[in-house]
């Protein structure tokens, strides 16, 4: 079966993350929503229908059913994508959810409501409940590893899941009433405490002494220490050391230095303003909890101080005294409005990639040249 992931025009309400990466490929909960078909119908393959320039990475098909990527599938949603009919299109509360063909006979789906995310600040703000779901996708049927006796839970052992490989000592494990998953060869250091939920993708490791809660993801092969509320780590990235973070989220390929910090609640405890990528300038939003969103391939220096609701782009390199600007935009180099030249930024985009035995490849290349010179 042929899925086609489809931006439905939404791609902008959420860069600077799907700066390179279609909606499918944003990660919440446990998976990215292209792993969560997967999961749901073994047998299906997976397109894009996203921004032109990355096509060369992410393809279109457009000889299969077509599917609203903002929507979080669940097993009944799943099932009835599975059994659609020619022609159809499934709809739910006023919005669609797939379709076969032109879509002309209109179904409304009945089961389960799925999940949808419509802004950047759902992925943190939903992902609560879309890491249940996922737990109990990733789970059923089956059996978690042993912990090790030199943890201590707190509440209910069942709400744990631990993957083959994982290393877990001498940690605090409370999943509350949500849940923690610890993904294969993942790695909690001695000395964490975490509150659920929490999700440890394939690889990811906790640092000593971390301090987790809220629902928190890390993505596969990401290193995080410190102090973490309602973050989620796209994959590959690190913050390895002392400091808070809260209601973010950090793409590919990024690293927080020692210390550095992020404000996610102004001090008069008002909504916050946020850069808007459609109207290109700072809007008001509706939220009141906003900390770091950040593109793949930015770093920051250490002891840098985040402002709430700032937004970084795609490869900057935030360093300097004083708070960086609630805007950064993509290749830019220090906080005073310089450019980070292409071949620099892919040198150090290199280097990091290098230490995992990671490549750049010719397609990832192809879209940050895209984005340095337009975007």
């Amino acid at each position: 079966m042929k899925l086609i992931l489809d931006d439905n025009g939404r791609s902008l309400n959420f860069a600077p993350l799907t700066i390179t990466r279609p909606i499918g490929e944003l990660r919440v909960g446990i998976f990215t929503n292209s792993e969560r078909w997967e999961k749901l119908i073994p047998e299906s393959k997976i397109s894009y229908i996203t921004l032109n320039y990355l096509q060369g990475k992410y393809p279109s098909d457009f000889d299969g059913i077509v599917v609203n990527a903002c929507v979080i599938p669940n097993k009944e949603l799943a099932e009835a994508v599975r059994n659609i009919k020619s022609n159809e299109i499934l709809k739910f509360d006023g919005g669609w959810i797939a379709k076969e063909g032109r879509g002309e006979i209109c179904v409304d789906y009945k089961g389960m409501p799925p999940l949808e995310i419509k802004e950047r600040w759902d992925l943190y703000q939903k992902n609560e409940q879309i890491l249940a779901q996922d737990f109990n996708i990733i789970t059923e049927g089956r059996k978690s590893e042993l912990l090790s006796d030199t943890n201590q839970v707190v509440g209910d052992p069942s709400r744990i899941f631990i993957e083959k490989g994982a290393s877990i000592e001498a940690a605090i494990l409370s999943p509350g009433n949500g849940f923690i998953y610890v993904g294969e060869n993942a790695e909690v250091m001695e000395g964490s405490i975490v509150k659920g939920s929490l999700a440890m993708c394939k690889g990811s490791v906790l640092k000593l002494g971390a301090k987790i809660y809220g629902a928190t993801t890390l993505g596969p092969y990401c290193k995080v220490g410190g102090e973490l509320n309602n973050v989620i780590f796209t994959a590959y990235s690190n913050k390895g050391h002392d400091g808070f973070m809260g209601n973010s989220v950090i793409g590919e390929w990024c690293n927080i230095g020692a210390d550095s910090n992020t404000s996610n609640l102004k001090n008069n405890y008002s909504t916050v303003k946020s850069y808007n990528y459609n109207t290109n300038k700072l809007e008001q939003t509706d939220i009141q909890f906003m900390g770091l969103m950040m593109g793949d391939h930015s770093k920051c220096g250490i002891n840098t101080m985040f402002n709430t609701a700032s937004v970084v782009g795609v490869m900057s390199n935030i360093f300097g005294a004083g708070f960086p600007p609630k805007y950064v935009s993509n290749f830019q180099w220090g906080t005073s409005g310089e450019n980070f030249n292409f071949e620099k930024a892919i040198e150090s985009a290199e280097n990091m990639m290098g230490r995992r035995d990671i490549q750049l490849t010719k397609e990832d290349r192809s879209i940050l040249k895209y984005i340095s010179d337009n975007l």
